[in-house]
């Protein structure tokens, strides 16, 4: 195993129930033979109150059984490590559903680990992969799945076009029907898991969207400002819609009010216009986009958290994270220009801001309403961009989900059940329940009263007093992963980074 720890503390708590095998704690990185959480308080994923305590029986990856905490555990041969859940709460890991394994920087300078290690420790076991360098995102969905690398579990959604066979549709043979519907099956023979589309017209998507559902691909469509939007998303199937692009412009009688200066090119106007499309949205058109969105199984993936600087740059700037996470890598990337996506505050205003906060109240509603409605809401991060960390970012996002009305327990199944519901996967991801894979976050204190007692602990002595606890293991597949040991190793990689500048 990479950056392979060895983390064996005897166990002194007196755990209920009696045990038939020697009492030690899991090893980091390293799948037991059986890994049993006694006294442990959980949440199942799917959108119902807490239950324990418990005993949870892991075997060969697997969930094998959920017992009363006192019940006795038959005996079990091999290696057969133990937690200790007393006082803490198990979760399923966390589904990062708009995941970049890796930007525009180059992952040459920013050592892949580093951000598996980050996602790890934020209890993030399986990843949504939306956009990277195809045949990386391939060699590392295979890594991680053969236990060859420490990483959350990987599902390739390639970009459509392939940037890596001369990018985006600029000539007339790539807008041609024929074209189109080679390149999904391209993408289909290659091993993607689904497909990853941007800013298409009408005319050319329909023939990507047929030949998809042929091929049996699923499709995360970041809409953009086209003459496509979210009513052609509902018609046409996709599976899901990410950020909120195509949902309030659908629902503007015309176009935005667009100033004579605006190009969509210049990221400076089209975010700072973007904040504040949600305006001009007709309540009762936008009422019927959500409603046609919902009818057609269309999940809503809103990533609140990485816009957050938009509506207050100074609460960005000054994360506390930073100190000790911020890789060269990305604070160069961070710094203001125009010519790096998402890099444009070389020009913001407070008068940006002050819009940005109502467009955030807005979409925050219109999302709330969606899953009233009885929408399906996934959370993801989008990280590498904007002033956000991977694995911070996530648990942000969760954080946000709250602020837009949704319970604890509603957020934790969007982060978990809902996720492995728009990945086709909630037979065996998503839930803690017997035979579904072992993906299991283990908090020190209880998230339903505090979501921030997920954040990492040693940002700051302030957020420390309010969590109280952090997550202490994340179990991927059965393999347990302690979180401090991820968050050294992290540590470590920042530093180095910055004494070689």
């Amino acid at each position: 195993m990479i950056y392979f720890h060895a983390y064996i503390v005897m166990a002194t708590a007196i755990l209920a129930g009696p045990l038939a095998f020697a009492q030690t704690d899991p090893v980091h990185g390293e799948r037991p033979d059986a890994l049993v959480i006694r006294n442990i308080t959980y949440v199942d994923g799917a959108g119902v109150p807490a239950r324990g305590p418990a005993t949870i029986v892991v075997r060969d990856g697997k969930i094998n059984s959920i017992l009363g905490a006192t019940a006795p555990i038959p005996k079990m041969d091999g290696d057969v490590r133990i937690i200790d859940g007393t006082g803490k709460y198990a979760l399923p890991g966390f589904i990062n559903m708009h995941a970049h394994i890796h930007g525009p920087w180059g992952f040459d300078s920013l050592p892949l680990q580093f951000i598996y290690n980050l996602w790890l420790a934020c209890g993030i076991t399986t990843v949504r992969d939306v956009g990277s360098v195809e045949s990386v995102t391939l060699e590392e969905r295979a890594r991680s799945a053969a236990g060859e690398i420490d990483a959350p579990r990987i599902f390739a959604y390639l970009w459509f076009p392939s940037r890596t066979v001369g990018g985006g549709l600029n000539t007339a043979e790539r807008l041609s029907e024929k074209w189109l519907r080679t390149e999904v099956r391209r993408l289909k023979k290659v091993g993607a898991d689904g497909m990853k589309l941007r800013h298409f017209d009408r005319d050319t998507i329909a023939p990507i969207m047929d030949e998809a559902k042929k091929q049996g691909l699923r499709v995360a469509h970041h809409v953009g400002v086209e003459d496509f939007d979210a009513l052609d998303n509902a018609a046409l199937g996709t599976s899901t819609i990410e950020h909120w692009y195509g949902i309030p412009e659908a629902a503007i009688p015309g176009v935005q009010k667009f100033p004579a200066d605006f190009t969509y090119g210049n990221e400076l106007l089209r975010f700072r216009h973007a904040g504040r499309v949600w305006r001009e949205a007709d309540p009762e058109r936008l009422d019927h986009v959500l409603r046609s969105l919902v009818d057609a199984d269309v999940a809503w993936n809103p990533t609140f958290a990485i816009y957050e600087a938009a509506r207050d740059l100074q609460r960005a700037l000054t994360q506390p994270a930073f100190r000790d996470y911020l890789h060269p890598a990305l604070a160069d990337y961070f710094e203001p220009d125009p010519s790096k996506h998402g890099s444009f505050f070389f020009g913001w205003t407070n008068t940006d801001e002050v819009y940005w906060s109502e467009n955030y109240r807005i979409w925050m509603d219109a999302v709330k309403d969606f899953s009233d409605m009885g929408g399906l809401v996934t959370t993801g991060e989008d990280a590498g961009f904007i002033y956000q960390l991977f694995g911070f970012c996530y648990l942000r996002e969760l954080q946000l989900h709250e602020e837009a009305g949704f319970h604890p327990i509603e957020v934790i199944e969007h982060a978990t059940h809902n996720g492995a519901i728009a990945l086709g996967k909630d037979h065996e991801l998503g839930r803690i329940r017997p035979g579904h894979k072992a993906d299991i976050v283990v908090v020190n204190g209880n998230p339903l009263e505090n979501l921030q007692v997920l954040m990492p602990r040693g940002l700051n002595e302030t957020l420390d007093a309010q969590s109280g606890g952090g997550i202490v293991w994340t179990i991927k597949d059965g393999i347990p992963y302690h979180a401090e040991t991820l968050l050294e190793e992290a540590r470590e990689i920042v530093a180095e980074a910055r004494n070689s500048e």
